[in-house]
């Protein structure tokens, strides 16, 4: 049985939609008509590449109020699908940071007079979906670690990877298609720098010759429970019982 620590790191990277209220529910930028395809959004500067970045901008600047480590945003692969990253040391401390985050984000798209969507899938077709990639490490996998480390890691993942995605979120396998920047939601996959597999090895991590570094859990959906990524991961990574009361 293992208690919290602060050894256990997590950086979310929350994707969503910001879209129009009402029963439409079009993404900011779709009212008037579909836009073109994939590319130009990503990261994208200009009226006619994103829509809604006051409602990112004032939600950013309220997160930094309340001490929330927000630690970036962007725009997303999508028109009017955005991110945020937040990261915390502690699997209670994560899961409250990214949950009240997720708060301060509803309450600002309120006052800007649109909602927020955070289901998987939430424009079919050849769009991606919003995910929650979740970065996470260990005391072990920072500091002087090893190859072996990571793998051990990782094939601990493999032997577990339904009871990840039993909580990785409701609808997530409308996303998980293999396609978009996703694995298939089946399969178990692991690659450097890889980002369409299950876990990411990222880039740092590799050219740090595995001494220190983080992996990215890139299968929970952008509306999974925190504190139930958290969990899993922790019990999966350690091979036991996480003790966590989240409230």
């Amino acid at each position: 049985t293992f208690e919290d620590s602060d050894d256990y790191w997590f950086g979310f990277e929350q994707e969503y939609f910001l879209v129009s209220p009402g029963n439409k529910r079009q993404p900011l930028g779709w009212l008037f008509e579909t836009p073109g395809p994939q590319g130009p959004y990503y990261c994208g500067v200009g009226a006619s590449k994103v829509a809604g970045r006051e409602v990112v901008n004032d939600h950013m600047n309220a997160c930094i109020e309340a001490d929330i480590n927000i630690t970036g945003t962007n725009a997303e692969v999508a028109l009017g699908q955005w991110e945020y990253q937040v990261f915390s040391k502690g699997a209670k401390n994560a899961g409250d940071d990214l949950w009240m985050s997720r708060y301060i984000l509803e309450r600002v798209a309120e006052e800007h007079e649109c909602d927020v969507n955070r289901e998987p899938k939430p424009i079919k077709g050849d769009w991606n979906g919003s995910g929650m990639h979740t970065n996470f490490s260990t005391n072990e996998m920072r500091n002087n670690s090893s190859h072996k480390v990571y793998i051990d890691v990782l094939n601990k993942m493999k032997e577990r990877h339904d009871k990840h995605i039993e909580v990785y979120g409701k609808d997530n396998e409308q996303r998980m298609t293999g396609k978009h920047e996703t694995a298939n939601i089946d399969e178990f996959t692991y690659g450097e720098g890889h980002r369409g597999a299950s876990v990411r090895i990222p880039v740092e991590t590799v050219e740090s010759d595995y001494r220190t570094g983080y992996l990215e859990d890139r299968r929970p959906a952008g509306n999974a429970n925190p504190y139930e990524i958290t969990r899993v991961l922790i019990e999966t990574v350690l091979s036991g019982t996480f003790k966590f009361d989240p409230v």
